[in-house]
């Protein structure tokens, strides 16, 4: 194997120093060496992409659609991504110069900080959230501010925003916000999502929605901020989710023209188009599958209700998920508040594994994620090896 050259030791950007890996693929990758382990780790659908979708895939590749596609996306992608926020977010989007293809909602994301903000500028994020917004925003040179939301049930309440605001002052430029969230579950009503959007309103902040969950609403609609503030919104979605499709890579960017110029001008320099086949396939999924979230919806609804059942009787306490597909559970007092030394133990000992809590950023701190996009077997034997390794502790 070659050594770098003496000269050329540590050589990286100074930046990307500062902020570390993905805690939760490294806690992921470190619990994975423990034999039989049961993992309720990753937000990964144990779904299959609908057989329709996948053959559009297929035919895309035997039709050798293999050349470069136009950086925002392909135009009857975009068409199809503009109807369906039609549909349902009551927006207008112009699809030729107002929505872009992006490689997944995370280069969305990315596509969106580098193309939109300034070192020094503070955005709001509401936690606990998902771990990667905080080094997205970090690199840069932005500054994430983090929201404690444990106190009011894990939303963001428009006085709790007000009060951030004051505290905050004029640096803040933006706020991201996930709904439902991953790790929570938790979503925002009509009503909730209306307050807020008066205070965005009023201090002018770019609002950055991520919404790649609001397929996976169970009970209550799904209300969007781009509905409310179409004007000063970014709305990010996806198929990984909402069609099984993660490994597709397949997201997208809807926004006012004059934003979505420098987002995209970023986005073609990081990745110049998304491939072929993912687009076609894309196409299918919107155009002819508006219907297959469901059958996954009912799915995970069902087993929100067997997880969240078996963990209230041991004893932990959680606030019943809205949407997505994890449970968000505060551990036992008889195990302390040390999330990390929780999911290590019943990793090694009980077999299972989750994502401490303290990964997504402040108010995660003695809770514990698990993911229910695992197979019906897989979640009943994990809620047995649970159930087993608290009465032996107890």
């Amino acid at each position: 194997m070659p050594e770098v050259i003496q000269e050329l030791t540590g050589l990286q950007n100074q930046k990307l120093t500062q902020v570390p890996p993905s805690a939760i693929r490294a806690f992921d990758n470190e619990i994975s060496a423990v034999d039989g382990i049961i993992k309720l780790t990753l937000g990964e659908p144990d779904f299959a992409t609908p057989e329709h979708v996948k053959e559009a895939a297929i035919k895309s590749i035997q039709d050798d659609d293999s050349h470069y596609a136009p950086s925002a996306g392909k135009p009857e992608l975009r068409q199809a991504i503009a109807k369906v926020l039609k549909k349902t977010r009551g927006v207008d989007y112009d699809w030729a110069s107002e929505v872009t293809v992006t490689v997944g909602a995370t280069e969305a994301l990315t596509a969106t900080t580098f193309g939109l903000l300034n070192p020094g500028d503070k955005v709001l994020v509401p936690t606990p959230v998902f771990s990667l917004y905080f080094p997205i925003i970090s690199l840069t040179g932005a500054i994430p501010v983090m929201v404690n939301t444990a106190d009011d049930g894990f939303v963001l309440t428009p006085q709790r925003l007000e009060t951030v605001l004051k505290e905050e002052g004029s640096a803040v430029k933006a706020i991201l916000l996930n709904y439902p969230s991953n790790p929570t579950g938790r979503s925002y009503g009509a009503e909730l999502i209306d307050q807020l959007a008066k205070v965005l309103q009023e201090h002018h902040l770019l609002v950055i929605a991520d919404e790649i969950y609001s397929d996976l609403v169970y009970d209550q609609e799904h209300a969007s901020l781009a509905t409310r503030l179409p004007e000063q919104t970014i709305l990010i979605s996806g198929l990984s989710k909402s069609h099984a499709m993660t490994g597709y890579r397949l997201g997208y960017l809807a926004g006012p023209a004059s934003l979505m110029a420098p987002i995209t001008k970023m986005h073609s320099f990081m990745v110049t188009c998304v491939n072929d086949a993912a687009q076609t396939a894309a196409v299918e999924a919107l155009e002819n599958g508006q219907d297959d979230p469901l059958e996954f919806r009912e799915a995970y609804r069902r087993r929100r209700d067997l997880m969240v059942s078996r963990m209230r009787k041991m004893g932990f306490e959680m606030a019943t998920p809205q949407g997505a597909f994890y449970v968000f559970a505060k551990i036992p007092a008889a195990f302390g508040s040390d999330d990390f030394a929780f999911a290590k133990r019943l990793a090694k000992e009980g077999r299972v594994g989750l994502i401490p809590g303290s990964v997504f950023g402040d108010g995660g701190e003695g809770y514990v994620r698990l993911s229910y996009a695992a197979a019906d077997e897989k979640i009943e034997e994990a809620m047995n090896r649970l159930e087993a390794f608290v009465q032996t502790i107890n």
